[in-house]
């Protein structure tokens, strides 16, 4: 099981000072952030990209590229690659160059945005968001399995005769997981490749996701990649941690109450109890956490959203802490604990590349038929 946090990348003013932090304040706030995430033992740093205010990740292979020369060991992960208005190419060669750089400790998560501007800006039609999702991420798909492409689709020019450079690393593609919280067609697409399907389920209810997640877990067994409790789950999550949860509740009320997404909508109490976010003690996240198993069967990945709503750089950092020393162990021990054998572990490069070689191994094997053949 992997944990870890992901940041949106907010620059919001802190409720209770009035204090804005700069764009500059806040990307350098998101790299100690990662750091940390990394010196109190979690898995995975992810970062979001956004391309409008009042948000800074425009390019996540910057940023983690930073991040990964600067750490040895945790997985660098986007929250959100924006496959419609990427090209694809440019995705391909960004992140197999950034997958070298940090010896393969990357992922990536595909997904449309939240944002409709964003389309014309980038000059695509909002009205073909599926369609570009699908086509620009079959493309990509095969930029990393074949030396030599030839393709043409509706929404760029063909390529012939191309070679995305640099090449995968150990010739084993990042990992991607496809992220979705509202459409089934993406979580179809995920189990047709047999790759990971993320659910950010902050904000909706549990039981709009888990007919996501339980409609991938389907077609994942249908198109043959393994049994549905085998298909790759990650889960998103959102917590505020103090020792007891009447301080917490306190403390991170004017936050939730000004942030940027659901700010300004339901009660706090509300909205913990219709969505996983917990605001509490460390039991009380460790109690709430282990629940989602229950909702989703075993999963791969868990993702906490920790640095936003303009909280300050220093709470963000005792929140990691808290995370590290009290709450991580334990949910590690208890969800490996309940794992059964045959349900694979979090993805990582290393697994990759040794499934990638025993497959290789497989296919070079002599089979009855060859054997008699050659005789």
């Amino acid at each position: 099981m992997q944990f870890g946090i992901f940041s949106v990348g907010d620059v919001t003013t802190d409720p209770t000072n009035g204090r804005t932090p700069s764009e500059a304040e806040r990307i350098k706030a998101m790299v100690r952030v990662a750091l940390k995430a990394e010196e109190v033992g979690l898995d995975v740093y992810a970062s979001g990209e956004h391309h409008n205010p009042p948000f800074v990740p425009s390019s996540p292979t910057t940023m983690l590229g930073y991040i990964a020369a600067k750490t040895s060991k945790i997985i660098l992960s986007t929250a959100t690659t924006l496959i419609t208005t990427n090209d694809p190419v440019k995705i391909a060669e960004d992140y197999a160059m950034l997958q070298h750089l940090a010896d393969g400790r990357v992922d990536l998560m595909m997904g449309r945005g939240n944002t409709g501007p964003v389309y014309p800006w980038f000059g695509q039609d909002i009205r073909n968001g599926i369609e570009l999702a699908i086509e620009n991420y079959h493309l990509l798909h095969r930029l990393w399995r074949e030396d030599v492409v030839d393709w043409e689709g509706k929404f760029r020019t063909p390529l012939q005769g191309f070679t995305a450079t640099p090449r995968p690393l150990d010739g084993v593609p990042p990992f991607v997981w496809h992220g979705s919280i509202r459409s089934p067609e993406i979580a179809e697409q995920a189990a047709y490749y047999g790759d990971g399907f993320f659910a950010n389920h902050i904000f909706w209810p549990t039981d709009h996701f888990q007919r996501l997640i339980n409609l991938y877990r389907r077609r994942y067994e249908h198109y043959g990649h393994g049994s549905a409790d085998q298909a790759i789950v990650g889960l998103g999550g959102q917590v505020f941690i103090r020792p007891n949860s009447q301080d917490a509740i306190r403390e991170y009320r004017p936050y939730f109450d000004n942030a940027p997404v659901y700010g300004h909508g339901p009660s706090l109490e509300d909205f913990m109890a219709q969505t996983p976010l917990t605001v509490g003690s460390p039991q009380q996240v460790i109690e709430r956490t282990l629940t989602f198993r229950e909702n989703f069967g075993d999963y791969q990945r868990q993702l906490f959203l920790a640095d936003h709503a303009g909280l300050p750089l220093k709470t963000v950092l005792e929140q990691l802490d808290i995370l590290g020393e009290q709450v991580i162990p334990v949910l590690r021990k208890e969800f490996d604990a309940l794992r059964p054998s045959h349900v694979p572990d979090g993805p990582t490069h290393a697994a990759l590349v040794a499934e990638h070689d025993q497959q290789a191994e497989t296919e070079a094997e002599p089979t009855p038929e060859t054997e008699t053949s050659r005789a």
